[in-house]
């Protein structure tokens, strides 16, 4: 069924002509995969130019398979990178982390807002006092949170007789985030093959010691880095981070759609903001909707891994780089699941 649906998309999208070509962008290489999941047709464009210059093509796409197929959602990715079709299934062989670090777990969202970093940081420190060797890698080139997280803003690394960046740590968490080797201020104006470089430096040339644990703070939403890292280092899990809202589910499901794609397993769902506790009736409100993440999770037969608050004691500790002050218990408990995970498959 689904190869029927693929075939007829193609072929829709034949009218789709590319940049400067009286050429399909199947024709040309620019349609690069199709990705076909419950309602949801992911689109991978392969591209080589400015990533404006393809906003008509974008519209075009949308507006054909609105016409052909209105009861599919389409979601469209960008990449500089050129990937593996789905014709070629095999696990991409190359992997630039060095041995000796046996884990490696993706937090990724489909959307920004919704506390991944936050999240991430947390795990982390319940990890790192369960008598885990975690780091952070912090792949959020346009937005590194972890630095002013884990406490360390300001701080730069240095180097070893080895030639590798020393990690820097805090609350026993190691981390390496371009975030140490710019300044604040500085706006981050790279396009996706400068992204992709960086990231590989951040991870090849860091002296990360023994690890059980490296923690990946992914961007939001299923670009360059995204396919980067499934790519270039054997993720052990994606663990996908969601509010209950519609919106923010929806395009989390685009993310595990394609951490499945590229034959990633999916650890499960976390539902973050996910309710408030009055305090001073102690009752429980809903102001993003109640338990949408669970039932997402249900509907698509993977692990829910839980639930945390809207807390502002959680968004005061993050911005104030105490990850050791936070209610934790539910941390642990979200933790003790993927370790769970982890090690019996």
């Amino acid at each position: 069924m689904e190869k029927n649906i693929a075939k007829e998309i193609k072929e829709y999208l034949k009218i789709v002509k590319d940049l400067d070509s009286n050429k399909s962008i199947e024709e040309t290489g620019t349609l690069k995969d199709l990705i076909i999941d419950d309602k949801i047709i992911t689109i991978i464009l392969y591209i080589s130019k400015q990533e404006s210059l393809y906003k008509n093509i974008i519209k075009n796409i949308e507006s054909t398979l609105k016409e052909k197929l209105n009861k599919y959602k389409v979601n469209i990715i960008l990449t500089s990178e050129n990937i593996k079709t789905s014709n070629n299934s095999e696990k991409n062989s190359e992997n630039i982390l060095p041995q000796n670090i046996k884990h490696v777990i993706a937090v990724a969202s489909g959307k920004g807002g919704v506390g991944k970093s936050t999240i991430t940081t947390n795990i982390a420190y319940t990890l790192a006092n369960s008598n885990y060797k975690v780091a952070i890698l912090d792949a959020d080139i346009y937005g590194p949170s972890q630095p002013k997280m884990l406490g360390l803003e300001n701080t730069k690394p240095t180097q070893n007789s080895n030639g590798k960046i020393n990690a820097l740590e805090n609350y026993g968490i190691k981390c390496m985030s371009i975030g140490f080797l710019i300044e604040p201020e500085r706006p981050m104006i790279w396009r996706g093959p400068m992204i992709q470089s960086a990231l590989q430096q951040l991870i090849k040339d860091v002296d990360w010691g023994e690890l059980d644990f490296l923690i990946v703070d992914m961007p939001p939403g299923t670009g360059d880095v995204q396919l980067t890292m499934t790519q270039k280092v054997n993720l052990s899990g994606a663990i996908i981070v969601s509010t209950p809202q519609d919106i923010a589910l929806q395009d989390a499901i685009k993310g595990i759609n394609m951490f499945k794609k590229v034959n990633v397993p999916v650890i499960g769902l976390i539902e973050n903001m996910s309710y408030y506790i009055c305090p001073v009736s102690k009752e429980k409100s809903y102001p993003f909707g109640n338990g949408g993440a669970e039932k997402t999770a249900q509907d698509l037969n993977m692990p829910f891994l839980g639930k945390i608050p809207l807390n502002s004691n959680i968004r005061e500790n993050s911005d104030q780089g105490n990850p050791d002050k936070n209610n934790t218990e539910h941390f642990f408990e979200i933790s003790n699941k993927i370790t769970e995970y982890i090690f019996n498959n």
